[in-house]
């Protein structure tokens, strides 16, 4: 059995992302592909909020080790307030001293053949790296999405920060992996030395969990599994399940032209129900909800456990992807559950954008940008009426397949043999090197 080192600080029981379920699957699958994951990740205590939900679901001989970190806002601050540089390049920074040590030890003792990192968490590469350097193995640096864009971080010396990271990732890692085309093709252009290097890894959905979750819980609106019309007057559930981020996902143009159409007399509650579950921003919902009088259209609901909150998804009268241009270069990876659940989708998104691609390549084409309401009110009227009359179009079944984790699993497969057959250990100091070589 091959093994690869994965720093990942989104591992159970971190709950409220859904960034963990990248990590966690490819620790579930890729024992059967020949790699045992050893797993160098944070104590619970650095987690603002943790769950039991996915401890189940990591593989009993996982070997797991938790460094000590703390998360600056909620433990270091005084009178409210922390100096800047105990935040960067995140707030969980102090998970580096510790990481980097007890990364050292599980190296020693199981003599991985790769080091692979994840971010959004920088502090994750700032550690591979180091243990790059120090092992002279091979690194795989999983970005997902861009770190340094336009305006973000907003702090200059963060940025500045990010910017640093990447440049010692493209130098040092054999391969930085993106989530979406257009991350990819980014930083091939940031980085036209290592331009070869970075490559796509896209997120997916697990089939195992849709496989219990519709095991535990009624498959589907009984219309949609029939293939019948819900008929003229049917209400119509469109759910948006996880984190509403007040910019990126920023639904103010959808509840203008909720309003709008209701002024109009072409929509009511009775016709439309949102519904969002975990949005997390909660007070930002009912805010603008407020301001614009649609409140009645409404319903926010807390969180579920991950398989219940599946089961709902699949359940779902029609689901809703909520994704501003300034994140074009990059693909929710709830959107990938939301294809698989298999409900018609209604995507407000830039039309440019690389998550309304993979719309139009799973043959769903109900599209409008998120910020223009006159768009989105054209695009509801025709989606709630396609729904109605059971021509709403579903996530074509042939590009929902290749979408998989398991499909994804096997990419990483070959990437992380391909890394270690490159062997990056002049890099290493010699003192360094016969210590590993003991």
């Amino acid at each position: 059995m091959r093994r690869v080192l994965m720093v990942a600080y989104h591992f159970p029981p971190l709950a409220g992302s859904s960034g963990i379920q990248r990590t966690l699957r490819f620790v579930q699958q890729l024992p059967a592909r020949g790699w045992q994951p050893l797993v160098l990740t944070v104590q619970p205590l650095a987690y603002e909020n943790t769950s039991q939900d996915l401890m189940p679901q990591v593989p009993a001989d996982t070997v797991v080790r938790r460094a000590f970190a703390l998360d600056t806002a909620r433990h270091l601050q005084l009178g409210g307030r922390y100096a800047a540089w105990m935040a960067r390049p995140d707030r969980w920074c102090s998970w580096q001293l510790a990481a980097v040590h007890e990364g050292l030890r599980l190296i020693r003792q199981f003599k991985p053949e790769v080091i692979w990192s994840t971010y959004p968490i920088a502090t994750a590469h700032r550690i591979a790296a180091s243990l790059q350097r120090q092992s002279g193995l091979p690194w795989v640096a999983d970005f997902r999405d861009p770190m340094a864009q336009d305006g973000y971080p907003a702090d200059p010396r963060t940025h500045a920060s990010f910017l640093a990271i990447e440049a010692q990732a493209a130098a040092q890692a054999r391969y930085c992996t993106f989530t979406s085309p257009s991350a990819a093709a980014l930083y091939r252009q940031r980085y036209p030395a290592s331009a070869s290097r970075m490559v796509l890894l896209e997120n997916g959905y697990d089939e195992e969990s849709f496989v219990a979750a519709e095991a535990h819980a009624p498959l589907a609106d009984p219309a949609r599994a029939a293939q019948t019309a819900p008929g003229p007057g049917a209400q119509m559930t469109l759910l948006h399940s996880g984190i509403v981020y007040p910019s990126e996902r920023d639904p103010s143009a959808l509840f203008s032209a909720l309003a709008n159409l209701r002024q109009q007399g072409l929509l009511t509650p009775a016709d439309v129900r949102l519904c969002f579950r975990a949005p997390v921003h909660e007070a930002h919902l009912r805010e603008l909800a407020q301001r614009y009088a649609v409140q009645d259209f409404m319903d926010v609901q807390p969180a579920l456990p991950y398989r219940e909150a599946l089961a709902e998804m699949l359940a779902a009268d029609a689901l809703l992807v909520l994704q501003a241009s300034n994140c074009n270069a990059q693909i929710p990876a709830k959107l990938y559950e939301y294809l698989r659940a298999g409900p018609p989708i209604l995507g407000l998104t830039d039309l440019q954008g690389d998550t309304a691609q993979v719309l139009r390549q799973a043959g769903l084409n109900t599209l409008a940008p998120l910020d223009d309401a006159p768009a989105i009110a054209q695009a509801l009227l025709a989606f709630l009426q396609s729904w109605r009359a059971g021509r709403a179009a579903l996530p074509e079944a042939s590009f929902v397949r290749q979408a998989s984790r398991q499909a994804r699993t096997d990419e990483l497969v070959a990437y992380l043999a391909q890394a270690a057959s490159h062997t990056v250990s002049r890099q290493m100091p010699v003192a360094n090197a016969a210590a590993f070589t003991r």
